[in-house]
């Protein structure tokens, strides 16, 4: 079940206010990669290299796509936040305006909410999250698989497996997701659906079972070949990102999609640089 992913390990993660997203980026070797999807230009900006893992699952954009919330393991890291930590930056780049020393990365990290100035971490042990928390909650993420698909407007199907009140980790069922298409206003307007086992942790690239998506209308389906991510921009459009390493949006007519715009992001290289003073700055 699944593709193989021939390129990077891609994950995106949609802002719901305005058309921006986050783009995490696994590999080459143990270096992880974040830029920014402008949806509306629509354009890709590249952000920070960074020489160890991000958690895509773990992570979550604010609403306005402005504060990107991460979870990270730096080995050899030094300074108070530990070698693994959560943190909130700005997108693109992980510079962390405050940040929380995890100790463990057996967590399912932290997320943005409406509650301005709730904070379950805590005090950061870098940083100052005031002025982010006059804005948004920064909350710990519960454990359960596809949490950010929840997140964004994503249900279990009811073809998901029961999950087993003992597995406090939600790892050990099959779940199937799905989202219907913005302004969908009938049953033949397609669905967007994810399958995986463990697949919704994305946190390595020894996943048990990729993800595989699939667009389902009136009483057809059919699998999305090549893709590693979708999602449903909030015009209606399909979102993906494909095995080889190209963001692309497409148009849909029921369960076929045809690209419209698109643009590889395999080619690039690690390149760490320092973040600009504006992404420095809350």
């Amino acid at each position: 079940m699944g593709h193989e992913v021939e390129g990077p390990r891609l994950f995106v993660i949609l802002a719901r206010d305005e058309p921006v997203a986050a783009v995490v980026r696994r590999g080459p070797s143990d270096w992880s990669h974040l830029g920014r999807w402008d949806l509306a230009g629509p354009a890709y900006e590249p952000g920070a290299w960074f020489h160890g893992t991000l958690y895509p699952q773990k992570c979550d954009l604010s609403p306005d796509g402005r504060w990107f919330a991460y979870s990270a393991l730096k080995g050899g890291a030094t300074w108070a936040a530990g070698s693994v930590y959560e943190a909130v930056s700005r997108l693109p780049w992980l510079h962390a305006l405050a940040a929380w020393e995890a100790g463990t990365t057996y967590t399912r990290g932290v997320h943005f909410d409406d509650t301005a100035g709730t904070c379950d971490l805590g005090r950061p042990d870098v940083g100052d999250a005031a002025p982010i928390l006059r804005h948004h909650g920064i909350r710990l993420t519960p454990a359960t698989q596809f949490a950010v698909e929840r997140r964004g407007g994503w249900a279990e199907s009811a073809w998901s497996e029961d999950r087993d009140p003992a597995d406090g980790w939600d790892e050990r069922r099959e779940v199937v997701m799905e989202k219907p298409r913005p302004g969908a206003g009938s049953a033949e307007e397609p669905l967007l659906l994810v399958e995986g086992s463990w697949a919704g942790h994305r946190s390595s690239p020894d996943v048990r079972a990729p993800a595989r998506y699939a667009l389902a209308a009136s009483d057809e389906m059919a699998w999305l070949d090549g893709v590693q991510w979708a999602d449903w921009s909030a015009d209606g459009r399909l979102l993906v990102a494909t095995t080889a390493g190209v963001l692309e949006i497409r148009e849909v007519d029921g369960t076929e999609s045809t690209s419209v715009w698109s643009h590889d992001v395999a080619p690039l290289t690690p390149d760490p640089v320092p973040p600009p003073d504006w992404a420095r700055q809350h």
